[in-house]
């Protein structure tokens, strides 16, 4: 019998007993309850609190609520054992019968408006992130353009992806990571679970995380930057409020361009690297560079994509290209050319946020970038070895 098997026993054997004493030991409202036979519609949470001692807990009046509340061993035990492991194992990720990758869609969508469920509020929300996940950096580059710093509180996951997904430093110590400070969650995939014990879908960052509701508000990048732009105006100086990274004259052509390079570019070089075939790699690669061509032309004598002006179309765009030299002509095989030396303007422009901008230097870890996908992705890189260069991984202005 496995340790493990003998503790489950012994907490179903010790349930049992606790509903023949008086007091019985009763959840209270901290916990999330869960009914004998079942589990309750409110899912448990392994780290809201810790465990404690029976009596010094909360008891109810009828014996009836006193039973409903126990907490059911069986429960326990099925909840720790369930596998999840295809949706935090990248290396269980499975691509299309023709070898090409679909990437899955974002699952929590909600947005945070007044008078709505989520209100917005300061230190209610909290975002988690990852320094190497480039839609977790559109987020902080947002967040510290509009001044969010001190209204979203945010924790850095570590860069190592492995078998349970995104972990935090409790359990994988890596330079910038932290642990979570508000259940001290050991990965990513805690969250989602305990926002929804059934979710179904993949552990990803970013998360938007609702303290008031202990739960998942968004984790869908391209929404969360337009709730950062414009929802938390009225908390913060009319300076920063003042700033609009989806102005509505300038709607239509972001958005035009966001349609055709989030797929290509943004996406078109996970579709080049995950590829499982010849035919779905090439298709993909070429789309990379005939749409980085097009952003050459676009970029051409200009500082931003539209107008006069940064925008989010800058941000979705700017945090592939960032990457690309150090990981992407490698790692997943977009080696026709390089930014820094097949494409000066995107390069310069580029540099032009790097260095000018803190929002965007101070968003931008290489060593979790290349780290974290060297690492993480076995079925491309079985070493794990992380490769030196390019050096710099930036050049200066």
């Amino acid at each position: 019998m496995s340790r493990i098997t003998q503790i489950l026993g012994g907490l179903e054997q010790w349930s049992k007993v606790q509903l023949l004493r008086k007091p019985t030991f009763a959840v209270p409202d901290r916990f999330h309850s869960y009914r004998l036979g079942g589990i309750n519609s409110r899912a448990l949470s392994f780290t809201t609190a810790p465990w404690c001692h029976p009596d010094s807990l909360s008891t109810h009046k009828t014996p009836q609520k006193q039973a409903s509340q126990v907490i059911s061993a069986r429960n326990i035990a099925q909840m720790a054992t369930k596998d999840v492991t295809s949706q935090s194992d990248i290396t269980k990720m499975k691509t299309e019968p023709d070898g090409a990758f679909k990437r899955a869609a974002a699952s929590f969508r909600n947005t945070i408006e007044k008078g709505g469920k989520f209100e917005p509020e300061a230190d209610r929300y909290h975002l988690y992130v990852s320094l190497a996940c480039p839609w977790a950096t559109r987020t902080l580059i947002v967040r510290k353009l509009k001044g969010l710093e001190d209204i979203i509180p945010v924790t850095v996951v570590s860069p190592h992806m492995g078998t349970h997904g995104w972990p935090f430093a409790s359990v994988d110590k890596f330079p910038g990571a932290g642990v979570d400070p508000l259940y001290n969650s050991e990965h990513v995939k805690d969250l989602y679970l305990k926002a929804d014990p059934d979710y179904s879908g993949r552990f990803t960052v970013p998360v938007l995380w609702d303290k008031k509701n202990h739960t998942i508000v968004n984790n869908e990048s391209s929404e969360i930057i337009r709730i950062f732009n414009a929802t938390f105006n009225h908390l913060i100086p009319e300076s920063k409020a003042a700033l609009d990274y989806y102005p509505a004259k300038h709607r239509a052509e972001i958005d035009s361009l966001n349609e055709w390079i989030y797929p290509s570019i943004n996406n078109g070089v996970y579709r080049s690297g995950f590829a499982t075939s010849q035919e779905a790699y090439q298709t993909a690669v070429a789309e990379v560079f005939e749409s980085l061509d097009k952003v050459e032309k676009i970029l051409t004598g200009k500082d931003y994509l539209v107008g006069n002006t940064l925008t989010e179309a800058d941000i979705r765009l700017w945090v592939t290209i960032i990457r690309f030299d150090p990981v992407y002509v490698g790692h997943f095989k977009c080696n026709f050319r390089t930014i820094r030396d097949g494409y000066p303007a995107i390069h310069k422009w580029m540099q032009k946020l790097y260095w000018n901008s803190d929002a965007f230097k101070s968003s931008t870890d290489f060593d979790h970038i290349k780290t974290h996908y060297y690492w993480s992705h076995p079925s491309i890189n079985p070493t794990r070895i992380v490769p030196a260069g390019p050096i710099p991984a930036i050049k200066p202005l």
